[in-house]
């Protein structure tokens, strides 16, 4: 019954938001798209793609990134918020994929986690749209979506990737995470969620009881 309901949400979500992988963030390479997803946190995707089409440019290799003066750096970010410990964590972040992994960006969850600024949620973006390695990413919009649609009851983001990755199918572990963000900018807003628009009221538990939300 439970494996219905999900197979029913996805389908939702798949006639919705088509089963394109595309990752919002724009990028060329491995190492774009960890420093696009480092500069990603409390940010918009859509402001990331405006400050990495020239600072790609300006540091156009993981070299050019270690070298960085961090002040400068600083500078060339700052519309991302944040950008003292970004650039510190860019930093030595690329430092460490120079000097120790030789500008290849890992693939493990191990390796990647031991850089400087990379959880695990920017592990798996890199994982799943670099290395094609299914991997569940959890953003603030799976964290709250899933919890309303009953595919979680975990808070803490890491358990939560571990239930997701038991109720959804591995074909959909990235797609998920593209389709919710979409979903959740659109529709399922977190202040004033547009619930006459939306096609998943009847799996929702927010919908059913609005109080839901503060539980």
């Amino acid at each position: 019954m439970a494996a219905k309901r999900t197979r029913e949400i996805l389908n939702i979500l798949d006639e919705q938001y088509s089963v394109e992988l595309k990752c919002q963030l724009e990028h060329d390479s491995a190492w774009q798209l960890l420093i696009a997803t480092i500069l990603s946190a409390q940010c918009t995707d859509a402001r990331v793609n405006m400050v990495t089409k020239d600072l790609f440019v300006k540091y156009p290799s993981i070299e050019a990134f270690a070298k960085a003066d961090i002040s400068e750096l600083e500078e060339d970010i700052r519309s991302t918020g944040f950008y003292h410990n970004k650039a510190k964590n860019i930093i030595e972040c690329c430092k460490k994929l120079h000097y120790e992994f030789h500008d290849e960006v890992p693939q493990t969850i191990e390796e990647l986690t031991s850089l400087a600024g990379v959880g695990r949620k920017t592990a798996n973006v890199v994982r799943g749209n670099i290395y094609n390695i299914p991997s569940i990413v959890v953003d603030t919009h799976v964290k709250r979506i899933s919890k309303k649609l009953g595919l979680t009851k975990e808070t803490d983001p890491e358990k939560i990737e571990y239930e997701l990755m038991k109720v959804l199918p591995k074909d959909h572990w990235i797609l998920y995470n593209i389709q919710i963000i979409t979903f959740g900018r659109d529709i399922c807003k977190a202040i004033r969620p547009e619930c006459s628009r939306c096609r998943l009221t009847g799996y929702c538990s927010y919908y059913k009881d609005p109080s839901s939300a503060r539980k």
